[in-house]
Parts: C-alpha cells; sequence; structure tokens
C-alpha cells in the first residue's frame, strides 16, 4: 500500500473527482478527512468505505470559509495525530463567459472558492507542517483552463492563479521539505457543470469549436491515480509541477 498510515484531508470529496481520490487513497491505507458541504453524500462515502484498508471520516464544510478550511486541518490532526498531505479539489465554473460580461457577483464566487479557499487551506497546511517539523505535501487540482482558454474569463483566471500559488509555494518551502504539484484536469465526468447556471452564449460560442474537437471525457479514477502518484514516495523529487491530465486536448 503506497499511503499506508499518511493522514490526509480531501475537499469536495462528496462527488466526481475527489470521491474518487477518497476511494483510492484510503484503499491504500490513507486516514483521510473528507471535506464537502453535502454531509449525507460523505456518510454514504464513509459507509461504503468501512472495510477499507484506511479510515475515512467525513467533515461538513465550506472551502469559502477560513474557519472551515483551519478546522478541517485541525480535525485531522486531532483524528490521525498528524496531517501529511492535503488535496485542494473542490472547485466551482463560471458561466463561460468573456471579460466584458463577467458580473461581480460571479467573480466574487468563483475567486471565493477556487483561488481563496485553495490559498486558506495551504496556509494553514503549510504552518501545520513547519509546526511538526517533518514536511508534507499539497495538491492542487486545477485545470487546462489555467494554461489555455477553454471556460470563461474569470474561471481561466482562478486556476491560474491556483498554478501560480503552488509553484510559489514549491519554491518558498522546499528548504522544509514541503512539496506543492498541481493536477490539471481537461474534460473530466464530474458534477462541477451543475455550478455553471446559465451559460453565456458569446462565450459558448467562441469555445464550442474547440470542445467539439476535443478528446472523448476523462473520468474522476483516472485524475485520482494522478493524485495518488503525487501522494506517494514515487513521486518525491516532483516539486512545483503541473500535471496535465487531458487525452491531449491542448497537445494541439
Amino acid at each position: 500500500m503506497k499511503l499506508k498510515d499518511k493522514n490526509i484531508v480531501v475537499t469536495g470529496a462528496s462527488s466526481g473527482m475527489g470521491r474518487d481520490i477518497v476511494e483510492l487513497f484510503v484503499q491504500e491505507g490513507a486516514n483521510v478527512i473528507a471535506v464537502a458541504r453535502r454531509k449525507e453524500r460523505l456518510d454514504a462515502l464513509v459507509d461504503s468505505l468501512k472495510d477499507a484498508a484506511g479510515k475515512v471520516i467525513a467533515f461538513r464544510g465550506d472551502v469559502s470559509l477560513r474557519e472551515d478550511n483551519e478546522s478541517m486541518i485541525d480535525k485531522c490532526v486531532e483524528e490521525f495525530g498528524s496531517l501529511d498531505i492535503l488535496v485542494n479539489n473542490a472547485g466551482v465554473m463560471d458561466d463561460m463567459g468573456p471579460i466584458g460580461d463577467v458580473e461581480d457577483e460571479r467573480y466574487d464566487h468563483v475567486m471565493k472558492i477556487n483561488v481563496y479557499g485553495v490559498m486558506s487551506a495551504m496556509r494553514k497546511a503549510v504552518n501545520t507542517f513547519l509546526k511538526q517539523g517533518n514536511g508534507g505535501n499539497i495538491i492542487n487540482v486545477a485545470s487546462i483552463g489555467g494554461i489555455r482558454t477553454v471556460a470563461g474569463a474569470v474561471y481561466c483566471a482562478s486556476k491560474a492563479a491556483v498554478i501560480s500559488m503552488s509553484k510559489n509555494t514549491a519554491h518558498m518551502y522546499w528548504p522544509d521539505n514541503v512539496r506543492c504539484n498541481v493536477i490539471a484536469p481537461g474534460g473530466i465526468e464530474t458534477e462541477i457543470a451543475t455550478s455553471m447556471g446559465d451559460i453565456n452564449p458569446k462565450g459558448y460560442a467562441r469555445l464550442k469549436p474547440s470542445m467539439d474537437s476535443s478528446p472523448p471525457m476523462g473520468t474522476g479514477k483516472q485524475i485520482a491515480t494522478v493524485a495518488l502518484f503525487l501522494a506517494s514516495e514515487d513521486s518525491s523529487y516532483v516539486n512545483g509541477d503541473v500535471l496535465v491530465v487531458d487525452g491531449g486536448m491542448i497537445a494541439n
């Protein structure tokens, strides 16, 4: 087992990529605090993994709130004795809108979850790692939208910010044995599209040709295996990197 006795926090854990990451990590021996807003789904996840090699505890939390980001990490230390790995997976989409159509409410909503949530959890995790004194590992789930225009202006900006923060963190804290890497998925079968609301027609029209020529959608399990690589000792010399997992979508 690649994660035996590792203590991990995973956000956005109630569905999609987050759920698949939790399932794989627990099967690999990890103890996981599974964080999401939908407690009933978390409880079902916990029940489904009751016979797995590791242990999972449900934590109802909203990553847009500082107190929840800090409490979920405190919970990990309280229940398992330490924090070894943080996986920031929670995120939302915008409406594919171009900059001229961005509304403040949409901007605030996306940035609060996709950027502030990641920053807030990273801040708490890094300070916890430093206090523990034995390093740590952060895995941030961004998007190819942080590299190439595959969504609206706000979403792409939020994921570019995650990539930039991650690289900065890797550079600043490698002397403290803290690693920070990014997974940049392409089109993955998840429920994130439900966060889009009414799609901006101009933005959609501009993006549709590239979507039509994209590879088939990937699965959360394919992202989970990449997360396992980054969480394990297999990636011990990988730091500040962005692993694109998109089936070749941005290769052309």
